[in-house]
């Protein structure tokens, strides 16, 4: 996807190579690039935990125990159904079956999203374009947040590295309240202009709305009345934003990332793609089999930037082959070992942030960017 005000140059040798090492690596393991049985496993594992919390809190009192003993673990297993199930599917990495692809991807409707919507802002914008400013939707946070170099800098940002926590969980919030209605209605993402669903995505928009709203506030509030049942959904909701939103930050906007800045005189970025998804994207916890598990891969990032239609449970062995080609070709493989260590990066990151523009780092720019 082109987008006006940033080139690239070709094909590079690193991508190249990485391609033809990570072919062959299929072939030589006999594996297939889409997921297997333990997918299907992860899949029935969150869709059961999700089901039950949602119909545990229906048989319950409604009292604040059952909101928080059920709402808090619910919005775990709604990220999680974001992180391994939808994720995949709408990448059409799921399955060969586009179908199965296609259901999968729309889970994300059933749990307050849109999957036509999502495609165009995740795979055509953030995946050409990641952590390139005022392209890059992610990195939007309306005047709450300065995330890059290039945003507007606020006296209020001093302490953003503070109050960012819990202002994350409002992320799932406003995307349930607003953000996909008034995408609709403007027809861009961030500038970005998008064709508005017909027919069947259009249908899947509609009933995806009915369904979500059906069972996170209708149901409940038949059942205890709505200030309950809103209390209910905001508990849940809130703690999935925070995952949702953290999980992203530790992989963006950490201090081992770079950022964009699109040149104005329409000069070329000195990185093609690979080598702009290498820079901008950082992995963490790559040990830490429990964090793989329940965040479908997105600890390794920079895996799925470069091969986003590769199931997540082949991520693991690829980021070794990953890490070797970038070193093969003078590269710079990126990542925080833990969780603990990302958490870290995030916060300094945006303390700096915080600072007057004068004191915060240069972001990549053109021709001839400095990578860090």
């Amino acid at each position: 996807m082109k987008i006006e005000g940033l080139r690239m140059r070709g094909g590079s040798d690193f991508h190249r190579d990485l391609r033809q090492r990570v072919d062959a690596w299929f072939t030589e393991t006999g594996k297939d690039t889409h997921g297997d049985a333990r997918m299907w496993r992860k899949s029935v594992a969150l869709m059961a935990g999700f089901a039950l919390m949602v119909g545990g809190f229906w048989l319950s009192d409604g009292g604040w125990i059952a909101i928080l003993g059920f709402g808090i673990p619910l919005g775990l297993f709604w990220a999680g159904l974001g992180f391994s199930v939808m994720h995949d599917g709408n990448h059409a990495a799921y399955s060969t079956d586009k179908r199965v692809n296609r259901g999968m991807g729309f889970v994300l409707d059933i749990i307050g999203g849109s999957s036509y919507l999502w495609r165009h802002k995740h795979n055509r914008v953030h995946h050409s374009h990641p952590n390139v400013v005022g392209v890059d939707d992610d990195l939007e946070a309306g005047f709450f947040l300065r995330m890059a170099p290039g945003q507007d800098w606020l006296p209020m940002h001093r302490m953003q590295q503070w109050y960012m926590w819990p202002l994350y969980g409002f992320i799932a919030i406003k995307w349930h309240l607003m953000d996909d209605y008034a995408q609709m209605m403007r027809g861009h993402i961030n500038d970005v202009p998008f064709a508005r669903p017909k027919g069947r995505d259009l249908a899947e928009f509609v009933v995806g709305k009915i369904i979500f709203h059906a069972w996170a506030i209708v149901i409940p509030a038949l059942i205890f009345g709505l200030g309950t049942a809103a209390l209910f959904w905001l508990v849940s909701a809130f703690v999935c934003g925070i995952a949702l939103a953290v999980v992203f930050q530790l992989a963006h906007c950490v201090e081992e990332a770079d950022f964009v800045v699109p040149p104005t005189d329409g000069s070329r970025l000195e990185l093609d793609w690979a080598e702009l998804q290498l820079a901008t994207t950082v992995d963490f916890a790559p040990d830490n089999p429990l964090a793989t598990w329940y965040l479908g891969g997105l600890n390794f990032q920079v895996v799925h930037h470069l091969f986003p239609r590769i199931c997540h449970v082949h991520y693991p062995e690829l980021a070794k082959i990953v890490a070797a080609t970038a070193a093969d070709h003078g590269l710079k493989y990126r990542c925080n070992p833990t969780v603990r260590a990302a958490l870290a990066s995030h916060f300094r990151w945006m303390r700096r942030m915080g600072r007057t523009p004068e004191s915060a780092p240069a972001p990549v720019g053109a021709p001839e960017p400095a990578l860090r």
